[in-house]
C-alpha cells in the first residue's frame, strides 16, 4: 500500500520596529533620540539626486566649511570609554568565539579653530585564545571630526581616502537619496528638531566609496548620524571582508552636535582560501562628561594628536564598568541592531552588487577532515574545493576527494544566496557523501583520523548517501528563524576497507554497523531562537522510506552562563527525540560514550525514543593553561516499535543511567581531558574533547 503524506502551512512574519527612550539628560548630556534613529526608509522624494536631496548636502558641505562649532564655543574636554573584542566567526552559524577583549579610557580635547587631542588614559585586556592581535591606533580611539573630507581607517591600511559624503566635490561621487525624515522632541530645546535621511550610493562601484546613510539636522544641517559601509575597491588589506561604521553625535547645550557614541566592525578571512571561519573586531565607545570653555592651553594640542600614559598609569585608571560588559550588555555581541540592518539597506540601495573585499574565487576547505581523513571505511581519503560569490550575497561551492580505500571519488555541490532581510535560500547535491549513525561524532574529525590512524579507535558509525537537497530559512520576530528543507537521498552501507591501524598492526579495527539500504525522500520544518547565551531548535523530519512513512520530532538546547570575568561559567545542553511510524534502523537514536553519554560502552545503548542533558561547570584556576572542569550526563533511551540489528548491541537503558566527571581544561581549554564515572553498571573513561567553536574546524 502506498500512503500520501501531504504537509500543509502557514508562515507569517510580524515586524516590530521599537524605539528607545532614553531619560531626559542634563544640560551637559546628549539629546535623549541621539544615537538611536531608526533606518525606516521612505522614498520623499521620488528618487536619486532629486532638488531636495541635492540641496540639503549642498547644506551639510557649507556647514562644514565653517568653523568647527561656531561662536561661542572655544575648546572642550571630555571623557570616553570604549571596548574592543576580538571575535572568532563561524561562517555556518551566528556562534562566535572570544579571543580576546580590550578596554580603552580616553580624554578627549578639542580648541578652535579644529584642533584635537586624544590621550590613552586607562587600557587593559585579557585573551581567551592565543593571537597575537595588535590594534591600528585608530581603532583605541573615537573620531571628533566625522573623518574629515577623506576617510580612513586601520592608519590608512584598511580603508585609505575614500571620499566623504558631504565633502567638497562629493556630487561628482555620489549619488543622494532623501529617505525618511522624523521629528525629535528634546527636554531643553523649546522646538522639535527634524532631522532627515539622506542614503548615499557611489556613481562608479568599482572605485573606493561610501555606502549608507547620513543623518542631517533640517535647522543647521549638522550631521548626527553617520551609518556606512565601503566599496570592495575601497579595502587596502586584501583580508578585509567588510568595515562597518556608526557614528552618533549628541545634542549639547542645546546647540552643539559633538561624538556621543560610535561602533566599528571589521571582518577578515583568509584572502585564498574559503575555511568555514573569519576574524571579527567589534568596537564601541561612549563620549560624556562634556566640559566646555575651560581654557584649555595651547601647548596640550603640540605634537601628535593620540599620545598615551605610560603603561603603569594606564593599568591603574578606574573604569566605570568592566572588561566584559560590552558583552553583557550585548551591546558588542552578534552586531549591534543598527549595524546588522546597514547590511541588507547597502545590499538595497546598489542593487545585488558585491560588497566583500575577499576575492571571488577562493579555495574551499569545510574543515580539516576534507582535506585529509583516515577510518577504516575509507582508508585515506584526500579532498578539497573551490568556492565562488557570485554577488552580494549568492556563493557557489563545489567539494570532491578520493577514497583510496573504497576507490571511488565523492562530489559535493552547493549553492547558497541571501533575499530580503535575511532570508537564505540553499541547494545541495552530493555524491558518495559520508554519513554517521551516531546523534553527535564520538571525536572531533582531526583526533578521530589521529586516533583511527595510531590505536585503532574509530569513533565513527560510517554510511553513505548520494542525493539532492534545497531549503529555505527566514527570520521572523526577534531571536526567533523559520527553515524548511526537502531532498531525496540513496543511503547505502560501508565496507571495511581496512582491518588493523597503519602504525599499529596490533589494533584491530570494530566490525562495520549495517544499516538497511534504499531511497529516502523527506522533507523538514525547524525552528530556531539564538541569544545571546542561548541557541535553542526543533525541528520536525517526515521522511518516506521504501513506502513506509515516519516522522521523528527532534528537540536541541544549549545554554552557558558565564562568569561576569569570563573565567568559566555553567553551560546546559539537552537534547531529545522520538520516531513514529515504520524507520529503517539508522534513524534509531544511539547513546553512550564520548560526546553524549560517557562512563558506558561507545553507542552501546539506543532507541526510538531518547533524551540527554548535560552539565559542565567550569572556572579558571591557573589563566590560561589551566581551567577546572566538572561534568554530570544524564541518559535515557528505550524501544517502542523500531528494534536496532543484533549487530549493532544497542540495547535500551532500562532507566535512566548517569555518571560524573571532573577534569582539566588545558592551554586556553583549547583541550579537555575529563575522568568520568558511569553510576549504573558503568565503568571509569577517560574522555578527550575539543573546546566549542574549534572542534567544528577539524
Amino acid at each position: 500500500m502506498i500512503a500520501m503524506l501531504r504537509i500543509r502551512s502557514a508562515l507569517f512574519l510580524i515586524i516590530l520596529v521599537a524605539i528607545a527612550v532614553r531619560p531626559t539628560p542634563s544640560s551637559s548630556e546628549p539629546s535623549p533620540r541621539s544615537g538611536i534613529l531608526p533606518s525606516l526608509v521612505r522614498d520623499t522624494t521620488g528618487g536619486w539626486n532629486s532638488p531636495e536631496a541635492r540641496a540639503l548636502i549642498e547644506r551639510a558641505r557649507m556647514r562644514r566649511a565653517e568653523p568647527r562649532i561656531g561662536a561661542g564655543l572655544y575648546d572642550y574636554r571630555a571623557r570616553a570609554e570604549g571596548h574592543i573584542y576580538f571575535f572568532l566567526d563561524q561562517n555556518s552559524s551566528s556562534e562566535e568565539t572570544l579571543v580576546r577583549a580590550d578596554q580603552v579610557a580616553l580624554e578627549v580635547l578639542w580648541a578652535t579653530p579644529d584642533l584635537t587631542k586624544q590621550r590613552i588614559v586607562g587600557m587593559r585586556d585579557e585573551s581567551k585564545l592565543p593571537n597575537q592581535m595588535h590594534y591600528h591606533l585608530d581603532h583605541l580611539t573615537i573620531v571628533q571630526d566625522e573623518f574629515g573630507d577623506r576617510i580612513n581607517l586601520g592608519d590608512g591600511d584598511e580603508v585609505s581616502a575614500v571620499v566623504h559624503p558631504a565633502a567638497p566635490g562629493s556630487e561628482e561621487t555620489y549619488d543622494f537619496r532623501l529617505a525618511d525624515s522624523i521629528t525629535i522632541e528634546l527636554g531643553g530645546v523649546p522646538e522639535p528638531i527634524l532631522v532627515y535621511e539622506l542614503e548615499v550610493r557611489p556613481r562608479d562601484f568599482n572605485q573606493p566609496a561610501f555606502i549608507g546613510s547620513v543623518f542631517l539636522d533640517q535647522a543647521t544641517a549638522s550631521i548626527v548620524r553617520m551609518n556606512f559601509t565601503f566599496t570592495p575597491a575601497s579595502y587596502v588589506d586584501p583580508r578585509l571582508d567588510y568595515i562597518q561604521v556608526r557614528l552618533d553625535n549628541g545634542l549639547w547645550e542645546g546647540e552643539y552636535w559633538l561624538p556621543h557614541e560610535q561602533t566599528l566592525e571589521i571582518r577578515r578571512e583568509v584572502p585564498i582560501l574559503d575555511f568555514p571561519t573569519g576574524s571579527i573586531i567589534r568596537g564601541g565607545f561612549r563620549i560624556t562628561d562634556y566640559e566646555f570653555n575651560t581654557g584649555i592651553p595651547l601647548h596640550l594640542f603640540y605634537g601628535p594628536r593620540i599620545v598615551s600614559d605610560p603603561p603603569t598609569k594606564r593599568e591603574k585608571y578606574e573604569f566605570e564598568g568592566g572588561l566584559y560588559a560590552g558583552l553583557d550588555e550585548g551591546h558588542l555581541t552578534s552586531g549591534p541592531p543598527d549595524i546588522e540592518r546597514l547590511r541588507h539597506q547597502a545590499r538595497r540601495v546598489i542593487g545585488r552588487e558585491y560588497l566583500s573585499g575577499i576575492r571571488r574565487l577562493r579555495l574551499y576547505i569545510p574543515n580539516s577532515s576534507s582535506v585529509m581523513r583516515y577510518n577504516r571505511a575509507e582508508a585515506l581519503y584526500l579532498g578539497g574545493g573551490v568556492s565562488y560569490l557570485a554577488g552580494a550575497s549568492t556563493r557557489v561551492r563545489l567539494a570532491g576527494g578520493y577514497s583510496t580505500g573504497r576507490g571511488e571519488p565523492a562530489l559535493t555541490g552547493e549553492w547558497r544566496t541571501e533575499i530580503g532581510d535575511g532570508t537564505e535560500l540553499w541547494a545541495l547535491a552530493g555524491a558518495n557523501e559520508l554519513h554517521d549513525l551516531g546523534i553527535r561524532p564520538g571525536l572531533p574529525g582531526a583526533l578521530n583520523t589521529l586516533a583511527a590512524a595510531t590505536i585503532g579507535e574509530d569513533l565513527t558509525d560510517p554510511f553513505f548517501t548520494s542525493g539532492i537537497r534545497a531549503g529555505i530559512r527566514t527570520p521572523l520576530a526577534g531571536p526567533w528563524k523559520l527553515g524548511a528543507h526537502l531532498g531525496h537521498d540513496r543511503e547505502r552501507n560501508a565496507e571495511l576497507e581496512v582491518r588493523r591501524a597503519p602504525f599499529d598492526r596490533g589494533a584491530e579495527f570494530r566490525p562495520i554497523l549495517p544499516i538497511e539500504e534504499g531511497d529516502r525522500t523527506y522533507i523538514s520544518i525547524s525552528l530556531d531562537r539564538e541569544t545571546k547565551n542561548s541557541v535553542g531548535r526543533l525541528w520536525v523530519e517526515a521522511s518516506r522510506f521504501k513506502g513506509e512513512l515516519s516522522l521523528r520530532p527532534r528537540f536541541q538546547l544549549k545554554t552557558t552562563l558565564p562568569w561576569q570575568d569570563q573565567s568559566g561559567g555553567f553551560t546546559l545542553r539537552a537534547d531529545a527525540g522520538l520516531i513514529t511510524g515504520e524507520a529503517p534502523p539508522q534513524d534509531i537514536f544511539l547513546i553512550g560514550g564520548p560526546a553524549t553519554l560517557p562512563g558506558y560502552g561507545f553507542r552501546s545503548r539506543g532507541g526510538d525514543q531518547f533524551g540527554l542533558i548535560q552539565l559542565e561547570v567550569t572556572r579558571d584556576l591557573l589563566v590560561p593553561w589551566i581551567r577546572g572542569r566538572a561534568t554530570a550526563h544524564a541518559g535515557w533511551a528505550r524501544y517502542s516499535r523500531l528494534q536496532a540489528p543484533s549487530e549493532w548491541g544497542a540495547s535500551a537503558t532500562d532507566g535512566v543511567m548517569t555518571s560524573l566527571g571532573a577534569g582539566l581544561g588545558l592551554f586556553y581549554d583549547l583541550l579537555r581531558l575529563d575522568l568520568v564515572r558511569g553510576l549504573k553498571d558503568g565503568r571509569w573513561e577517560w574522555v578527550i574533547s575539543v573546546r566549542p567553536g574549534v572542534a567544528e574546524l577539524l
